[in-house]
């Protein structure tokens, strides 16, 4: 963790040297604000010698018995040693919030990126709530260990020393009642971050759970009011929050234990000076100033013993949040770029699958041994049983996946001899649910083609049959639309989509049941866009309502993780066997309702 940690700080090496400069000057300042105190008491109040060094720097101002002066000059040094320690300690906090803001920054570009980056494998058995905890609670966790805690402990360990030293001059054989107490102090707080690391775990992960569970809800709310399941959903939430609060009583109880202990082994060590010291006061051997200097410096001198000890907390969190983060940028889900690929300009689109195997898990295959051959410009439809793999064949085209054996070609190439975003650019999606951004129209269609002024993308919206209900709008084109779209019907966001693939015009169109969700205008809107946007494209639709695909050059049935069948409309027809099937059930169920029925259907 702390190599982790290292290395995220290691490019503001030279910030982090003024830090530790203004923290070792507080440091000093904090080693100096007895002295005055000690000089009042002993120089001036009473008749003692002043240490050597404060002799030679003095003695003119004692020569002349002129106490008060010296008595100023300690109060002027102490007020000296504040104000510089004062300004220390502001340069000291700027500057370790600022390293603290950018390494949370880096850390948290660094982890999107990488999530980026992975295989929709990975997020098929990753709950999105608790890798957005990851991205804010644990990233949080490590700003803070790495601005303040890091430099913390390397000044509490410079601090013991030089107390130490210190206090060995003023008085060797008070000091070696502290020394002889740390160790033991050390050992339990060893063994106790093992406990504290471990209940901390806990806490996250229940917190985790909390955000998993409020996400959950939130994104399906429609859902949830339509079933009247409010409070189950309450019930779902209280039961992860009571079992945050559980872990989290847990772990503070053990955290608890640690101040008490600390403050009674100071409280100890203090009590044994003061009895002694109050013996040597008596015999002469010691002044009340060195006393008074003695147990400010004892204090010190477990206060960075104590903040080393606490800080075990800020490192236990820190190994989580550093365990969670690493988990997330250790996986290797991602899809492998060779970074010489091929770059095209554009796809003529013939698509071709050579025996592909593939399944999400490895011991359950959902295709066996697929072939097929797709010619550039032809319009494709695919249907099957639910299951039989219809969606994983269209999300390997564009790398989605990538197959466990054979190839997919596009162009006569192998796609994972493309580069990953050229060969992107060159596809074009229109789902089932068109997925909306938070933002305005004009930016939900330009989304696939950022650099489309608003001429083409007006011009877009027009042939996608949007354009009427988009200037309906308060602000037309600039109107703002809700999470994910919700404040648009079905079919509003799905002609959004189609705009949106239109303005991008790549020569490769995927289609997933694009209609499914829709009522029969809408439907009627949304197959008159598609129709345009087709054109001159090597088009692959995946197909429940077999009416949109009756006119397509062929007709592709997947079953059993194979091409079943293939073929026409009218020629699967002629064949009788599963794509008959499957147009005689929808017909006799009314569902097909767009067709004409043909008496040998019947």
């Amino acid at each position: 963790m702390l190599r982790f940690v290292g290395g995220l700080i290691r490019p503001y090496r030279s910030t982090l040297a003024v830090i530790l400069l203004c923290m070792l000057v507080e440091t000093a300042m904090s080693l100096a604000t007895p002295w005055p105190l000690k000089i009042i008491l002993d120089n001036v109040i009473g008749d003692h010698k002043l240490t050597p060094w404060l002799h030679h720097l003095l003695h003119p101002m004692l020569e002349r018995g002129d106490k008060l002066h010296v008595a100023a000059l300690a109060a002027v040094a102490l007020v000296l040693i504040a104000i510089v320690g004062s300004a220390a300690s502001y340069i000291d906090n700027y500057y370790t919030e600022s390293v603290g803001q950018w390494v949370a920054h880096d850390l948290r570009m660094r982890l999107y990126q990488h999530l980026q980056r992975l295989s929709l494998r990975y997020y098929s058995t990753h709950e999105t709530g608790t890798i957005l905890s990851t991205l804010t609670a644990d990233i949080q966790t490590i700003q803070g260990f790495a601005s303040s805690s890091t430099l913390s402990i390397l000044v509490d360990l410079l601090t013991i020393l030089c107390m130490l030293g210190l206090m060995f001059w003023l008085n060797w054989d008070f000091t070696l009642i502290a020394v002889a107490v740390t160790p033991f102090l050390l050992l339990f707080v060893s063994r106790f971050k093992k406990a504290v690391k471990k209940a901390t775990h806990e806490v996250r992960k229940e917190q985790s759970a909390i955000l998993a569970v409020a996400q959950q809800d939130l994104e399906s709310i429609q859902v949830v009011k339509a079933f009247g399941q409010e409070k189950v959903e309450e019930k779902l939430l209280f039961d992860v929050s009571e079992a945050t609060v559980g872990a989290a009583l847990k772990a503070r109880s053990i955290k608890a234990l640690l101040s008490p202990v600390v403050n009674i082994t100071v409280a100890l060590c203090t009590a044994v000076v003061l009895w002694r010291g109050a013996a040597l006061i008596l015999a002469g051997s010691m002044t009340i100033g060195e006393l008074t200097v003695y147990l400010a410096y004892l204090a010190k001198f477990f206060k960075p013993v104590k903040d080393l000890a606490t800080t075990t907390n800020a490192v236990a969190q820190a190994a989580v949040g550093a365990e969670r983060i690493r988990s997330i940028l250790d996986t290797d889900a991602v899809i492998p770029e060779n970074p010489d690929g091929l770059e095209p300009e554009t796809l003529a689109g013939e698509i071709e699958f050579d025996h592909i195997a593939f399944g999400y898990d490895a011991d359950n295959p959902i295709l066996t041994d697929l072939n097929l051959k797709i010619k550039p410009g032809q319009f494709v439809g695919i249907v099957g049983p639910t299951g039989a793999g219809k969606s994983t064949v269209v999300s390997l085209i564009p790398r989605f996946y990538d197959v466990q054996s054979g190839t997919v070609h596009i162009d006569g190439h192998d796609v994972r001899e493309y580069k990953l975003k050229p060969l992107r650019d060159q596809i074009g999606y229109v789902l089932q649910d068109t997925v909306l951004f938070r933002g305005t129209i004009l930016e939900n269609i330009a989304f696939g083609r950022p650099d489309a002024t608003k001429d083409e993308i007006i011009a877009a919206a027009k042939l996608a049959n949007a354009h009427d209900f988009i200037m309906a709008m308060p602000n037309g084109y600039d109107t703002l639309v809700g999470d994910r779209g919700s404040t648009l019907s079905g079919g509003q966001r799905q002609r959004i989509g189609i705009a949106r693939v239109m303005v991008r015009n790549s020569p490769i169109l995927l289609l997933d049941e694009p209609t499914a969700a829709l009522d029969s205008e809408s439907e009627k809107l949304v197959i008159d866009a598609l129709e345009k946007l087709m054109k001159g494209k090597t088009v692959i639709a995946i197909a429940h309502r077999l009416s949109t695909i009756r006119d397509a050059d062929q007709i592709v049935v997947i079953a059993g993780g194979v091409v079943a069948e293939s073929g026409t409309h009218d020629e699967l027809m002629a064949k009788n066997g599963l794509y008959a099937d499957l147009h005689r059930t929808q017909f006799d169920a009314g569902s097909d309702k767009v067709e004409s029925p043909q008496p040998q259907e019947q």
